[in-house]
């Protein structure tokens, strides 16, 4: 411990002094960061920027399978799924922009 003359000198410290200074700045920029992804995440409701930018697709079956469902099933007949389907189709339309 105590080789080349019982210290490290100057050079000893200097380096310490520069690890140190290196280390908070490491410090503080993944602190940055980390804040600026959950702030981000917080704007935009957990969505990730960039990768999706319409709507949601649906999750589950549309209007449309289901009536189709139905009609293969033979739940309902050919004029009622036809009336149902242009019905889903207009009111679809008239929701568009």
């Amino acid at each position: 411990m105590y080789w080349y003359h019982h210290g490290g000198g100057g050079w000893g410290l200097i380096a310490a002094v520069i690890g140190l200074i290196l280390f908070l700045a490491l410090v503080v920029l993944v602190a940055i960061l980390v804040f600026r992804a959950l702030a981000h995440l917080g704007r935009h409701g957990g969505e990730h920027a960039g990768w999706h930018t319409g709507p949601q697709p649906p999750v589950g079956p549309t209007a449309e399978q289901i009536l189709a469902d139905r009609y293969a099933r033979g739940e309902i007949e050919d004029e009622e799924y036809q009336r149902r389907l242009a019905l889903l189709r207009s009111s679809r339309q008239g929701q568009a922009p």
